[in-house]
């Protein structure tokens, strides 16, 4: 006698119940179950309505990915104004209760319109000014408290915008406490990829995101590394720069890795000079065009305000001096003429109405602390001054 598999004891009792009821109950769930089953194996239920997508990413790809939205702009070749900034302590209009060292900004940027417009709008000022008067292409900015405060900087900006064409419709940032709360973002007048921006790292200021134009990859990193007010170790932050550092250049060595020729742009307040350990070694910084072309074992950034004078470069005073402490680096294909490429020529460090009137040294002119009994009009704007580039962007022809 064959033996059945015994059933357990809950299939059991639903097999019994099953049987007990009348004939014409049994083909009516029969019946049902058949459809069920028809429409199951038809595909009917896996028809799943994709939601809509943020700015920046496409439909859905054949591995489930979303597929960027490329921008298409005119054949042959295109210059974008890229920029840089940290703009010094811009918290947003809601009081998020933040620990002691951000509390004065926090509390008094959400209770007070007229203080937190101010400094929205002495930044959005400044920044349209560059580039002839029509603002960057785009804005790479830190110390931003939040994706709310980067949103309040974008609406500003578009305010002051008359072109449509011109307005910066897209944001890549995400919300970071890292001891402070205060991170990197990316407004940009053309898409950027929400699906590819992302954080590196744990708890560091380190945003990776991407800019498609003529299906051309940008790859952008914003940071912002360890200042070197005394840490509570007591150094002066010199680990936490070198974290940076490997962090960033980890991301980096492994993109090349894949792509010698890949197009990459770093750019941040390192908190430390192009000549520092952490820049020139560990990052592999360097103002030696040849070795960036040449070197794809151990690849180099081209840092583009290494070898400057601080006394025309500089970026922020410290010390009773300027110094260079905001950097953009670029990558070997950025130096081509295929894809994206950078003009390491047109780098410039803009002051243009960001000192003091009648000022000597090369010193930023800050906003000042909320609880500083200032005039609006002895506010300034930060205590760093941007860093610019001009890049450009072909139609694509294949790598030589």
């Amino acid at each position: 006698m064959a033996r059945t598999k015994a059933l357990p004891v809950d299939t059991k009792v639903l097999l019994d119940y099953f049987l007990r009821l009348p004939r014409r109950f049994q083909v009516a769930i029969v019946a049902i179950a058949a459809v069920g089953c028809l429409l199951y194996f038809s595909g009917v239920f896996n028809k799943v309505t994709t939601p809509p997508t943020s700015p920046g990413d496409g439909q859905l790809g054949e591995m489930g990915e979303l597929t960027p939205v490329n921008a298409d702009v005119p054949a042959g070749q295109r210059e974008l104004f890229f920029c840089f900034w940290n703009v010094e302590n811009l918290f947003d209009d809601k009081n998020d209760n933040r620990r002691s060292v951000d509390e004065e900004f926090d509390n008094a940027f959400a209770d007070n319109t007229e203080l937190r417009q101010l400094k929205l709008d002495h930044l959005a000022t400044t920044i349209l000014k560059m580039n002839d008067g029509k603002g960057p292409d785009v804005l790479a900015c830190v110390e931003l408290e939040s994706v709310r405060a980067l949103e309040l900087l974008q609406g500003t900006l578009n305010a002051k915008i008359t072109d449509p064409k011109m307005k910066y419709v897209s944001l890549a940032m995400k919300n970071l406490d890292a001891g402070r709360h205060i991170a990197p973002g990316v407004l940009s007048r053309y898409p950027l990829s929400q699906q590819r921006t992302k954080m590196i790292g744990s708890r560091l200021r380190i945003l990776e995101t991407h800019l498609f134009i003529n299906n051309q990859d940008l790859c952008i990193v914003a940071s912002h590394w360890t200042s070197k007010l005394k840490q509570m170790g007591g150094g002066n932050g010199e680990e936490g720069r070198e974290k940076y550092a490997r962090g960033i250049y980890g991301v980096f060595k492994q993109m090349v890795e894949k792509n010698p020729d890949a197009d990459f742009l770093l750019c941040g307040d390192f908190n430390d000079t192009p000549d520092s350990e952490e820049v020139a070694d560990v990052l592999h910084g360097t103002d030696d065009v040849r070795k960036v072309k040449a070197e794809t074992t151990n690849p180099y950034l081209l840092d583009l305000l290494a070898g400057k004078s601080p006394d025309k470069f500089g970026t922020i005073f410290y010390g009773g001096k300027p110094l260079i402490y905001d950097h953009i680096c670029v990558s070997r294909g950025m130096l081509d003429e295929v894809g994206w490429s950078c003009d390491p020529t047109s780098v410039q460090t803009y002051t243009d109405g960001l000192r003091r009137t009648g000022a000597t040294r090369r010193e930023p002119w800050r906003f000042g602390s909320p609880g500083q009994k200032l005039r609006d009009s002895e506010r300034g704007f930060s205590d760093h001054f941007p860093v610019t580039v001009k890049l450009t962007v072909r139609t694509p022809t294949p790598k030589q």
